[in-house]
């Protein structure tokens, strides 16, 4: 899962957060309830991502809360 989410961390960094959002495997989406103001993407059916975004311009953070397992 390790390599999933440094692939994707490679992603965002050479091409910014809002191309790689658009790349439909990841479906990135915004959370609800709790969670609001997160974001997820899936790393595998079972794993996803969940990261915060800060900042607006150029200069952007993405902090990833947290990688688990998501039961369907």
């Amino acid at each position: 899962m390790l390599d999933k989410l440094n692939a994707w961390v490679r992603s965002v960094e050479d091409h910014g957060i809002r191309e790689v959002r658009k790349i439909p495997g990841y479906h990135d989406e915004p959370l609800k309830g709790q969670r609001k103001g997160q974001r997820s993407v899936r790393l595998s059916k079972a794993y996803r991502a969940i990261y915060t975004e800060h900042g607006e311009g150029e200069v952007e953070i993405i902090l990833v809360e947290e990688v688990n397992k998501h039961e369907y």
